[in-house]
C-alpha cells in the first residue's frame, strides 16, 4: 500500500474496527430484507434478490442481491446436516456499505465473518465527510485495523489509488482568511 493510500485510508476512517464488521462490536441482530428470498438448504445458502438490504445497529449493506452462507452444522440422527452460524455474506451489484462515519460504494463485496474482513471490488469509492478515495479493490480487516486500497481509479493516474483529502482546519478568524 502506498503512503498516500495509507494516509487516505486513515483519513477516511476505514482502518478502524467498525469498517470491516457489518456493525462494529454490535450484538444487534442482522435484519435482511429484499423483494424475493430463495433458500438452498443443502448449501446452507440464502439468496436475497431485488433491492436487498442488511441492517445491523446503524450500519447498512445494500445491493441488488445479497447471498448469505452459514456454516454446516454436524448431521442430525437421520443423517441430514443442518446450518449453523453465519459464515459469509456476498453483496452483488450496486453495493453500498454505509456506517455513521463513512459511505463506500462498489460493484461487489464479500464479508468473511471468521476472517473479520470485508472486500469491496469494482469501481470503489469511499467517502468520509469531504474526503474521497477511489480504487478497484478495498480490503479492510477489523481484527488488525489494516486497510488497503488497490489500483484502478478512473481518471488521471488510473494505475493507482487516488484520494482527495481535506485536512482539518482550525476554527476561527484565521481559518476564514485562507
Amino acid at each position: 500500500m502506498t503512503k498516500l493510500a495509507a494516509v487516505a485510508a486513515l483519513a477516511l476512517g476505514l482502518a478502524g474496527p467498525a469498517a470491516a464488521q457489518i456493525a462494529g462490536s454490535s450484538d444487534a441482530p442482522v435484519d435482511i430484507t429484499a423483494d424475493a428470498l430463495e433458500v438452498v438448504n443443502n448449501q446452507c445458502m440464502s439468496i436475497w434478490s431485488g433491492s436487498a438490504e442488511a441492517l445491523q445497529d446503524r450500519t447498512r449493506l445494500r445491493a441488488d442481491t445479497i447471498k448469505t452462507y452459514s456454516k454446516k452444522a454436524p448431521g442430525k440422527a437421520n443423517g441430514q446436516g443442518s446450518c449453523g452460524a453465519l459464515d459469509r455474506m456476498e453483496a452483488i451489484g450496486n453495493v453500498y456499505y454505509v456506517t455513521p462515519q463513512q459511505k463506500v460504494r462498489g460493484d461487489n463485496a464479500v464479508y468473511d465473518v471468521g476472517a473479520e474482513r470485508i472486500v469491496i471490488t469494482g469501481d470503489v469509492v469511499a467517502v468520509s465527510g469531504q474526503n474521497v478515495i477511489r480504487g478497484s479493490r478495498l480490503v479492510v480487516n477489523s481484527a488488525t485495523g489494516d486497510a488497503q486500497m488497490e489500483a484502478g481509479a478512473k481518471g488521471p493516474g488510473k494505475a493507482r489509488p487516488r484520494a482527495v483529502i481535506y485536512p482539518n482546519q482550525k476554527a476561527g478568524p484565521a481559518a476564514s482568511r485562507r
